[in-house]
C-alpha cells in the first residue's frame, strides 16, 4: 500500500509526515485491498488545519474523509474514524452480499 502525505498552504516536518503514515497505514487491517492513501493537510488557517484522506481500493471508487479541528492531530484522528467507518461499513456490504449469493443457490 502506497501512502502520500502533502501540505497545502504550508510544510510539514519530516517527524510530522512519519507520524501521520504511521496512524494512517493502520487502516489497511479494516480492509484489505487498500492500494494507496493520499493524505492531504490543509495549513491555510493555522488556527483551524484541515486533513483530507482519500483511499483508493481495488475494484471500488475512492473513499473520502475531511476534518477540520483545532489541533492537527485531532484533525487527523477525526479524518482516519471517518474513513475508518467507511472502511467497515463497504466491508459489510461485500460480506453481506456474498453470504445473501451462497444462501439463495442452496
Amino acid at each position: 500500500m502506497q501512502i502520500n502525505v502533502s501540505a497545502r498552504h504550508g510544510h510539514l516536518s519530516p517527524a510530522t509526515q512519519s507520524k501521520i503514515t504511521a496512524k494512517v497505514s493502520r487502516l489497511k487491517r479494516y480492509f484489505d485491498r487498500l492500494t494507496a492513501l493520499n493524505v492531504t493537510v490543509d495549513l491555510q488557517n493555522s488556527n483551524l488545519p484541515g486533513v483530507e484522506i482519500v483511499a483508493s481500493a481495488e475494484h471500488f471508487h475512492d473513499m473520502v474523509s475531511h476534518e477540520v479541528a483545532a489541533q492537527l492531530w485531532r484533525s487527523v484522528d477525526g479524518a482516519t474514524q471517518k474513513l475508518e467507518q467507511q472502511l467497515r461499513k463497504h466491508k459489510e456490504k461485500v460480506r453481506d452480499h456474498k453470504h445473501a449469493q451462497s444462501s439463495r443457490q442452496s
